[in-house]
């Protein structure tokens, strides 16, 4: 387990110090009080826009006296969707320290539940929100209400644990995303028979579990010329996903399709391409990362759903705040849009 604190707060000194003024300076052009150079005023609102600094916001929080700390449960691992959503989350520190917020990502085994359940319980009183990439299992559910217990205020992201007491999940529809990648392998490959292949990371990962439902369902109902050979699970492992890839390939030589629920996307691509079956089988997978960029680029793979990992991280904070504050949640600024991408329409 790794842990990362984010973001430094910010205050009205710290904008001084970047504009090269002194504070007085700063309070005079917040206030639109006379004496001040245009020049010199210039490079303080510069200075305010550039660090999306918001002085009565910021106030409002510095009257409450203390910051509010907030803890963000992550993967470990390769897993480069998740490293995009802690990348977003970096950028947003000028906005948390505005708002006296400190972020710190704990990163953990989240396919061991008595390692993530661990790591949860491990996060005590010391925090004022959580937002935990979490498995469905009971341990772990019995971890998340008992920070609720506690006081925090619990988001899931990206992988839900409904039965849990936690406040909110910040993520796609997950049953949803499977119907639409079932929709697109069933319509691609067309009328010929074969075999169906689908790697997940874990289906006691709810968001992997919900996507395949709704991939079966599209699947059984509307292809059913095609047959679903039995989910395999790569642990979001990119040597892992691999091998069984490969197993796969050289036990049924049938495959016209395949649905990778999850990460180790490079893993199940190398397995591909080294098969020479690369332009043979459909290939749906999830998320705009470099490497599923690249595949789709070189047509290895053809068609990613998508969610924007910065709309994630943005969102999995205003919750928390909300949360914290006492405020209503906006539902439909938080609600995590599924994007379908394909070579032609990448971003």
């Amino acid at each position: 387990m790794t842990d990362q604190d984010i973001n430094p707060p910010l205050t009205l000194k710290d904008i001084a110090r970047r504009a090269g003024v002194s504070l007085a300076t700063v309070d005079r052009v917040l206030h639109n009080r006379p004496g001040v150079k245009p020049d010199t005023a210039r490079r303080v609102r510069e200075a305010i826009e550039r660090n999306a600094f918001q002085p009565h916001v910021a106030a409002a929080e510095l009257a409450r006296g203390r910051l509010r700390r907030f803890a963000f449960v992550m993967p470990s691992g390769p897993n480069l969707f998740m490293q995009q959503i802690l990348s977003y989350l970096s950028e947003m520190s000028a906005w948390l320290a505005a708002r006296r917020l400190a972020v710190q990502t704990v990163t953990t085994d989240v396919f061991d539940p008595t390692t993530l359940a661990s790591t949860l319980e491990s996060l005590g009183e010391g925090f004022d929100g959580v937002a935990a990439v979490a498995l469905d299992h009971p341990s772990v559910r019995a971890a998340i209400n008992d920070l609720v217990d506690g006081g925090a205020k619990v988001v899931t992201l990206v992988s839900d644990v409904p039965s849990s007491r936690r406040h909110h999940y910040v993520g796609i529809d997950n049953i949803a995303a499977g119907r639409t990648a079932g929709a697109l392998v069933g319509r691609l490959t067309g009328a010929k028979p074969g075999k169906i292949a689908t790697v997940a990371g874990s289906i006691a990962l709810r968001d992997h579990a919900e996507r395949i439902f709704g991939f079966n369902q599209v699947m059984m109902s509307e292809f059913s010329h095609l047959e679903l050979l039995p989910v395999v699970e790569g642990r979001d492992e990119d040597e892992r996903s691999e091998h069984l890839m490969m197993r796969l390939l050289r036990e049924h030589a049938d495959i016209v399709g395949l649905y990778n629920v999850g990460a180790g996307t490079p893993g199940v691509a190398k397995a591909l391409i080294e098969s020479g079956r690369d332009k043979q089988v459909v290939f749906i997978g999830h998320d705009v990362t470099v490497m599923t960029r690249k595949l789709l680029l070189q047509g290895v793979m053809d068609a990613v759903i998508s969610q924007n990992p910065g709309h994630e991280a943005r969102a999995a904070v205003r919750v928390l705040l909300a949360l914290a504050r006492g405020e209503p949640i906006l539902s439909e600024q938080e609600k995590i849009r599924i994007d379908i991408v394909m070579r032609d329409n990448l971003p």
